[in-house]
């Protein structure tokens, strides 16, 4: 069932969204040098890594780590990218991810490559058995702004409680966030 509400959900979103996506992927473009995609290397379900595409919120010479770790990720981004993170638009191309099974429409979000310490955490937890997801628990109830030991310990409560009630509520809770802009910090 949940398969299939990915399949559906990301075959709709990517086609009522396609004029928006086109749009988006011009003006980064048009803003910078680079590609409009950025294809981010990601541990997925299991921990194998693969490639999650993201419009490219920074320069194409910026570190390939997470945004907190840099001393100033200001420097990094540029000005449409800082938007496009506070509304979550820079997300949008995961619905292909979506679409082809590497992600889920709610799960944890996926780790970097190098991101071992929350890799190690939710491996420990079993939160690793996850499809990763383009929004999750711990997304909605803190986002940039929780410590890695509570994103994996909200993950597997997740893994624990998940349901399709759930995940709607958790999609609906996204939508609200996004629009905020709340809990994000780069």
């Amino acid at each position: 069932m949940k398969r299939l509400m990915d399949i559906g959900g990301a075959g709709l979103g990517l086609l009522i969204l396609s004029p928006l996506l086109l749009l988006i992927g011009l003006a980064v473009r048009l803003e910078s040098p680079g590609p409009a995609l950025h294809w981010s290397r990601r541990v997925g379900r299991d921990n194998r890594i693969f490639r999650m595409p993201k419009f490219r919120s920074m320069r194409t010479d910026a570190p390939d780590v997470a945004t907190h770790l840099l001393p100033d990720p200001e420097r990094w981004i540029t000005p449409l990218g800082g938007r496009l993170r506070r509304t979550s638009l820079d997300e949008l191309p995961q619905l292909w991810s979506v679409l082809v099974g590497d992600m889920s429409l709610v799960g944890p979000r996926p780790a970097l490559f190098n991101q071992d310490d929350l890799v190690a955490l939710r491996t420990a937890a079993g939160v690793h058995t996850l499809r990763p997801g383009l929004t999750g628990w711990a997304q909605v109830n803190g986002r940039d702004e929780i410590p890695i030991a509570e994103k994996a310990r909200l993950d597997a409560e997740y893994l624990a409680r998940r349901s399709i009630w759930m995940d709607i509520g958790i999609i609906l809770r996204t939508a609200r966030t996004a629009l905020s802009g709340r809990g994000i910090r780069h």
